[in-house]
């Protein structure tokens, strides 16, 4: 199996993991009354959603992606 796809495959787990962590920041009472007082969630739920989704879509590409 080659690097590229086993680098993929880490950062698909790892991006669905931080994705994961988020969320279950964003189901926090603390973090749901941030929420509905500011309209926004925590600076450190944000990370923890763009650093899941950039992961997450870099893993999906290097894992797809097809190298001659």
């Amino acid at each position: 199996m080659a690097a590229q796809k086993i680098i993929g495959m880490v950062l698909l787990v790892l991006g669905l993991v931080l994705l994961y962590f988020g969320w279950q920041s964003t189901q926090s009472l603390g973090e749901q009354v941030v929420e509905s007082v500011t309209g926004r969630f925590t600076e450190g739920t944000m990370w923890y959603l763009i650093a899941g989704s950039a992961a997450l879509i870099a893993g999906v590409v290097l894992t797809l992606l097809r190298r001659n």
